[in-house]
């Protein structure tokens, strides 16, 4: 699916469009928004389906993006649980079931986790991160996949993620590295499925990280990436499975970006990744 992003810098909103021609900017067709409400020690990235409504008590509403203080870990929420359970975060409380026991679970049910890797030597180099999703599993990336609704999906704690850090600057060109160290989860559950930058390749001529974008990317910007499956050590998928782009995100002009990704990413948990490239990130840069 080709979409593409337009920020409005003034009302700090970023509006989601499919694009239906080659004319994307003029002839795109709305399909969400978000605006960014910073906090104290985090910002919020409310998504919804109306470019003029971000209440959480509306029915346009779909869910957030929340960063933290240093904009190097994210967590999206849904507003609706995920077809294979999920436990809502927010208390019961009595002031709660007052307003309704349908506004207390909006927005609280984690569907993806989002961690971009600290660049503790400053070195200069294209960013590196990695994408959990708790809500869909890796089963999803077979031929002919899904997810039985009998299969149970390992919580975020039985599957812990890493990224090495890098130790010299040589490091930073080798974005390969950045490969998920996975402690083995319950037989019996499936594992979510992990995403991560692909590997970008460094042009001596143009003397900068360069990806194949086909087309899509044509301004250079550290916010461009393109995710991929991390490989699964108990999946005996063919390589071309792992090179296979699911989402990919860069800049075409001041202010306006495209959006292309594939099954099994629906449209909200990519529009949500992108934002989380839009967010300023202290210790990354």
């Amino acid at each position: 699916m080709q979409c593409f992003i337009k920020r409005d810098r003034m009302t700090s909103t970023y509006n989601l469009y499919l694009g239906l021609s080659a004319n994307i900017v003029e002839n795109g067709k709305f399909l969400l928004s978000a605006r960014k409400f910073r906090r104290a020690s985090s910002s919020d990235y409310v998504i919804s389906l109306d470019a003029e409504n971000f209440s959480r008590g509306s029915n346009s509403y779909m869910g957030k993006l929340r960063s933290n203080f240093l904009g190097t870990k994210f967590t999206i929420y849904d507003s609706q649980p995920p077809h294979y359970g999920a436990v809502a975060l927010t208390p019961f409380t009595e002031r709660a079931a007052k307003q309704g026991a349908s506004k207390v679970l909006d927005g609280n049910y984690i569907v993806a986790h989002i961690a971009y890797e600290l660049n503790v030597l400053g070195t200069r180099g294209p960013r590196r991160m990695q994408c959990t999703l708790v809500s869909v599993a890796t089963s999803a990336m077979e031929a002919r996949g899904s997810l039985p609704a009998s299969v149970e999906l390992a919580s975020v704690d039985e599957v812990m993620t890493a990224i090495p850090h890098p130790k010299s600057k040589s490091a930073v060109a080798d974005c390969s590295s950045a490969d998920c160290e996975l402690v083995t989860a319950s037989p019996s559950k499936s594992r979510p499925l992990i995403l991560k930058n692909k590997a970008p390749r460094w042009h001596e001529q143009l003397q900068c990280w360069c990806l194949n974008f086909r087309g899509r990317v044509t301004v250079a910007s550290v916010k461009n990436f393109q995710l991929v499956a991390a490989a699964e050590p108990t999946q005996s998928l063919p390589q071309s499975e792992y090179d296979k782009v699911l989402l990919q995100f860069g800049k075409i002009g001041k202010d306006i970006f495209t959006m292309d990704y594939r099954y099994p990413l629906s449209a909200f948990q990519a529009f949500a990744i992108c934002l989380s490239s839009f967010d300023t990130k202290l210790a990354c840069e």
